[in-house]
């Protein structure tokens, strides 16, 4: 990793685009070490001391599984919410006290992995056929590789009640303030032709070019930029290769409606190139690579390379990059650069500055320069800070109705974010060793230990159960009151069914929407502190010490044509080539200079500026709308409910 002296920290090297990033916690990225779990909470119950991956072992696992799962995991994150397994349950037909005692046994926290899914399944299905429903027996049958066949009718799965849909809405038909769109609208037809995205070549080129030949004064954001940013979904298909060489497929769709399938190095690949080829532009670090990584590090990753890839599309320079515009087009990527010539010139070399942009550049342009290098370090930290804040009020907000004992504090920290030292606040505070003390001081919360943990699906499911114990009367007799109130428990059980979806599908999108524009904006101060940090490393050149070198040529050359010794007009003409040689260079590298300053001028003038402030603004705003609308919704599912069970008898 490069350093520097500046005390901006690591950044990116030339044949490394993963030098730095913020996706690492602690761990070493290339280590078989998998991802941090969560502190299991204790349990009253006798089989908690089986791990669930011992349980299912190696055992093959009937079709239904997947499906079930499949049905309530669409973003791939490999766990889904205790709500949703008790909609995939209740499919079974089975009493609702032993849908109760399934979805208890397998898990007391507000979420369940894969595999405790799966556990669930196998004990319906033992429920189902009539047999002991534990978790030792389905250990036993999964080591003899016969885990039962649930019945599920999962076509008639109840639907969540959420208003909120667990995706941003996809924008096909949006206005494209750049024409990107046009440029994306259908793949080439082969290979070869993908050459055509770009550019012509450049006399200093060949290949494939970086990018437009455009001026740098043609790159100001239009007005109201903000509401037609592109937007560009990555999500996970699933892994291919071999035992040894496994290697996860990532889909990626524009909005042009173009999708291809990349693998994680090619998007390495993609860093390299824009690396070289811009480094002075602004553009994210992409997420690292991890041998043998879970699902939660995949999804992690996932994110960032989302973020990643929507902020090079929305960069008016970026964007015009022939390469990036084959990575999004192009059926077979690894094919095309088999094909193709690639040029990793340097951006200045094919792009001039008029006097027009040279003079826009402020006098004082080097403190503002400072001024930003100040800032970046609290900046960075305080906006890490926010990231985890938020990650964990969040997911604290998917059962509305608990309250937290400490033994599950650990698992709503995010697994791959490491926050450094904070200074000068304090030079020991980290997360989560002061988890407590950090909920204290900066949330307010103090959660007794003691608490017991509950949420409203679990709730729902114990109602239910209630309700069948009292279907009729002990007396025997037709009972109005008896009637009556298991008809007001029923339509509690409802209304509390219908706030714990309402609770899932705004977490879902809080997760997806808000908390990815908090990310993006800590990604934006790192991405410009790798800016500054590439500029102290890559615009060092050589014109003092080729002014020297012309001006001991010249007095040797001016020594020669003095003595006029013979032969001397040969030695002349070759110091002077020397001379013109040199002369020229100066002249590229003193042009490069002027680039660069443009570049970084407009790059925090443009890029920095407007995105760490309007981006801002409209996060703040969309979460006030939707918070409103999620409490609107609450409040009418109560104020139902009130009105459900205004004649709920008394005697």
């Amino acid at each position: 990793m490069a350093t520097s002296t500046n005390g901006l920290g690591g950044s990116f090297v030339d044949e490394n685009p993963l030098a730095n990033s913020v996706y690492d916690d602690g761990l070493d990225p290339w280590s078989s070490t998998p991802s941090p779990v969560p502190t299991t909470i204790p349990t009253n119950n006798p089989s908690s001391s089986i791990t669930f991956s011992s349980v299912i072992a190696d055992a093959t696992v009937p079709d239904i599984y997947n499906r079930a799962f499949g049905a309530v995991d669409s973003t791939g994150l490999g766990e889904t919410s205790v709500n949703s397994l008790s909609r995939i349950l209740t499919t079974s037909n089975l009493p609702a006290s032993t849908v109760d005692r399934i979805v208890n046994l397998v898990s007391s926290r507000p979420r369940v992995s894969k595999l405790e899914f799966f556990v669930a399944l196998a004990l319906v299905a033992l429920a189902q056929a009539g047999k002991d429903a534990s978790i030792e027996q389905v250990a036993a049958l999964a080591s003899q590789n016969a885990l039962p066949e649930p019945t599920l009718d999962l076509d008639r799965l109840p639907a969540s009640n959420s208003t909120f849909s667990s995706m941003p809405p996809y924008r096909q038909n949006s206005v494209d303030p750049w024409g990107a769109a046009a440029r994306y609208n259908f793949p080439p037809q082969n290979p070869s032709a993908a050459v055509g995205i770009g550019p012509p070549p450049g006399p200093l080129t060949s290949g494939l070019s970086n990018g437009a030949q455009s001026a740098l004064s043609g790159t100001g954001l239009p007005p109201e930029w903000w509401k037609r940013q592109e937007s560009v979904r990555v999500i996970i298909l699933g892994q291919q290769g071999f035992i040894l060489n496994r290697y996860t497929v990532y889909e990626i769709t524009t909005e042009s409606g173009v999708t291809v399938t990349r693998r994680y190095s090619e998007f390495v690949y993609l860093w390299e190139v824009l690396t070289r080829r811009y480094p002075f532009r602004l553009f994210p670090a992409l997420p690292p690579k991890r041998i043998g990584p879970d699902e939660h590090f995949l999804e992690q990753r996932r994110r960032g390379l989302q973020r990643a890839m929507n902020f090079v599309i929305n960069h008016p320079i970026l964007k015009e990059d022939g390469v990036l515009g084959v990575f999004l087009t192009v059926p077979s990527f690894e094919a095309w650069r088999k094909q193709t010539s690639v040029s990793l010139d340097e951006e200045s070399m094919s792009k001039k500055v008029d006097r027009v942009e040279e003079m826009s550049i402020p006098s004082d342009f080097e403190e503002k320069i400072t001024v930003v290098r100040t800032r970046l370090g609290p900046l960075i930290e305080q906006w890490q800070r926010i990231c985890i804040l938020a990650e964990r009020i969040i997911k604290r907000h998917e059962a509305a109705a608990v309250r937290t004992p400490k033994a599950l504090r650990r698992s709503f920290l995010p697994t791959h974010f490491a926050l450094p030292n904070f200074s000068p606040i304090s030079t020991s505070f980290s997360l989560p060793g002061s988890a407590a003390s950090l909920d204290q001081s900066m949330l307010g919360l103090r959660q007794p230990a003691s608490e017991e943990q509950g949420d409203l699906s679990r709730l729902t499911n114990t109602l239910r159960a209630v309700i069948e114990v009292n279907e009729h009367c002990w007396r025997g007799d037709e009972c109005d009151l008896s009637n009556g109130v298991r008809q007001g428990l029923d339509r509690f059980a409802t209304h509390a069914q219908r706030h714990s979806d309402l609770s899932e599908g705004r977490m879902r999108v809080l997760l997806d929407t808000t908390l990815e524009s908090l990310k993006a904006q800590r990604d934006l101060y790192i991405a410009t502190r790798d800016l500054l940090i590439r500029n102290d490393r890559l615009s060092v050149d050589q014109v003092e010490r080729l002014k020297k070198r012309v001006e001991t040529t010249s007095v040797k050359l001016d020594g020669i044509k003095a003595a006029a010794k013979e032969g001397w007009q040969e030695e002349a003409e070759r110091l002077t080539a020397i001379i013109e040689k040199d002369q020229g260079t100066i002249a590229a590298q003193l042009s490069r200079r002027v680039f660069i300053r443009v570049c970084l001028w407009n790059e925090l003038r443009i890029m920095l500026h407007n995105r760490e402030n309007t981006l801002v603004t409209q996060a703040v705003k969309i979460f006030a709308r939707e918070e409103q609308e999620h409490a609107e919704n609450v409040l009418r599912n109560w104020v139902s409910l009130g009105e459900a069970v205004e004649n709920m008898p008394y005697e």
